[in-house]
């Protein structure tokens, strides 16, 4: 589910967006221009389950199965973000998604002033 279809549905979401500059693989691949996002059910009767999610970057298609895997599952921030996400890999962003939204994540790039 996207952004915009939650909201046509009246859906209220929770975003997590890594974005690929904080990934040291992405880096060391010269392939840091890129996203995960996660959205999850902002709802108290949904309890944070995932509703859907997006990856834009280098061998996202390799990676869009565990999204698809956590929906399925009805998977929640933290069901994701405490799953094991070896590191450095580019798979870790989908956890570092998950963790942003439940406010564990300790790898964000530092905000812009």
């Amino acid at each position: 589910m996207s952004e915009d279809h939650a909201k046509a549905q009246g859906i209220k979401v929770k975003k997590g967006l890594f974005l690929w500059t904080a990934s040291g693989r992405a880096i060391a691949n010269g392939r840091f221009d890129a996203v995960t996002k996660l959205l999850f059910d902002d709802s108290p009767e949904a309890h944070g389950k995932i509703l859907g999610g997006g990856m834009v970057g280098t061998h996202a298609g390799d990676m869009i199965g565990e999204i698809a895997l956590a929906i399925e599952m009805g998977a929640d921030a933290v069901d994701i973000g405490k799953t094991i996400h070896p590191h450095p890999t580019l798979g870790e962003s989908i956890g570092m998604a998950a963790e942003v939204v439940h406010g564990s994540c300790t790898d964000l790039p530092p905000g812009k002033k």
